[in-house]
Formats: structure tokens, sequence, C-alpha cells
């Protein structure tokens, strides 16, 4: 592997904040309507400048892990293929290959990997896409040469 990340999804259900500080709401727990779904623990954990980083042709392995405490998770990368996903984040166990989107029970992890063969801004999100207004994405800018016959060929 040329890059190794760690992606943590987590949930918050938190009441409205006083003086800066969001108290836990077991109502919205209840409900399962988390106030927050975020990656590695805050909102902009994997933007901009905490963007995950990677140059065309390395290939990058994600350890994906969905803390939860409730919701399955569609772990997506808009824009790429994973070459290999390692079910349940057993690396001697099943493993599929070009999966575009791979679910991760709560508390539950996987391993993808995937070569990047084109320059840009990929995102990283819950492909339960409402997520995204809730936190939930994130950045993978890959940095490097255009090929022409990547898009045209499908490579």
């Amino acid at each position: 592997m040329d890059r190794e990340y760690y992606v943590m999804q987590s949930e918050f259900f938190a009441a409205d904040p006083e003086n800066g500080v969001a108290a836990f709401d077991i109502q919205r727990g209840l409900d399962e309507n988390p106030t927050y779904v975020l990656f590695n623990g805050k909102k902009g954990a994997l933007l901009d400048e905490n963007a995950l980083k990677a140059k065309v042709g390395e290939t990058v392995r994600i350890y994906f892990g969905n803390i939860g405490p409730n919701s399955i998770s569609s772990f997506h990368i808009i824009g790429e293929i994973f070459d290999t996903v390692y079910h349940e984040g057993s690396i001697g166990g099943l493993k599929n290959k070009n999966i575009q989107t791979t679910l991760v029970p709560s508390a539950g992890a996987t391993i993808v990997e995937f070569k990047v063969d084109y320059p840009g801004s990929y995102v990283l999100v819950d492909h339960s896409i409402y997520r995204v207004a809730k936190g939930a994405i994130g950045h993978l800018v890959v940095e490097g040469k255009e090929d022409p016959n990547v898009i045209r060929q499908g490579k």
C-alpha cells in the first residue's frame, strides 16, 4: 500500500447547545434521529486541509469503522470503485472485488483498497446521502498528471 487511512463514522444525539455545550438528547436516541453523523468525530474532519491525500497511480487502503451506535453505513467514495473489500474488516476472510458501496454494520468495520488513476477530489460519503447534511462527508484529494485514456477507455 502507498497510503493507509483510518476513517470512523459515528452518530451524535445532541440537544440544542447551551453556552457552546450540547448535552445528550435521549429522545433523539430513542427516535434514532442523530443530530450529527460524522467522520473522525467532527464536522470537516476530512475536508480542506484535513482531506485524505494520494497521488495518481498510488494504491490506497482505508480502514473504515462504524461506531454507530444505531445505523448501518453505506460507505462509498464518489468517482471510485473499491478494487478489494475485506468483509467486516477480516483480512484473512471474505474478499469482494470491484465494489462501489459497502455496508458496514453499527459497531462493525471494513477495509477497502483501490488504485487511484486520475487526479481530482473524490468524495467520501455514507450513501444514506442525507447524512452528508449531518456531517458525513470527506475528501480524498488525488494529485498528478491527467491521462485522458483513463476517461475514454474506462481503465
